[in-house]
């Protein structure tokens, strides 16, 4: 068992928020520990730059991300960060990322219920997608795990991920995360992250 608390930021996936059930899940589990929650621009040209600034700032001692907050979590050089189902390649997940109004699947503290994704919005996550995995270096490769869930039907990203980071695993899940997945794999590997 960890002796002091630990300082987490968690990036939410696409059309989420920081109040997400994934959020409340956290905070019940770790409750000596601090669980920073955003809620995520739209926009990924504002979302990037917005939470490096977070990172920065928080200074956490780990960034849990799922799916589209596992691809931006990767790309928090500097911290050590664990990416559930990253989804490194939005812009061709068409199912996902289509043009027009969306809900948000939870509450945001702009009390914002819609969003509009937009061609301009598509081709944004395009560019960050061919930057995203430019002048790696080792202590990224260190510093980064993968979890893929076995039964994601929505984003299968492990080869493409795999290629760049070596601590990759794959776990009995799915695309979201649940309280036994976080129970099984996700709070071992922090255990085991803030034990080294």
């Amino acid at each position: 068992m960890r002796n002091d608390s630990m300082k987490l930021i968690y990036f939410h996936g696409f059309g989420s928020s920081g109040a997400s059930g994934t959020v409340q899940l956290l905070r019940k589990l770790l409750p000596d520990d601090e669980v920073i929650a955003p809620d995520i621009p739209v926009e990924p040209l504002e979302a990037l730059p917005f939470l490096r600034e977070l990172c920065e700032k928080e200074q956490p001692d780990i960034i849990l991300g799922t799916s589209m907050g596992g691809m931006y979590a990767h790309q928090m050089h500097g911290f050590k960060r664990i990416c559930v189902n990253p989804a490194i390649n939005m812009s061709t997940m068409s199912s996902v990322l289509k043009t027009g109004e969306h809900k948000f699947f939870n509450g945001r503290k702009d009390n914002q219920k819609t969003f509009r994704i937009t061609r301009d919005i598509i081709q944004h996550h395009n560019q960050i997608e061919r930057q995203q995995f430019k002048n790696l270096t080792d202590e990224d490769r260190e510093h980064v795990w993968g979890l893929f869930g076995i039964n994601d039907k929505t984003c299968n990203t492990y080869d493409a991920f795999h290629k760049h980071y070596p601590q990759c695993q794959r776990f009995e899940g799915e695309h979201q995360l649940n309280e036994k997945a976080l129970k099984k794999v996700v709070l071992p590997l922090i255990q085991s992250i803030m034990q080294n």
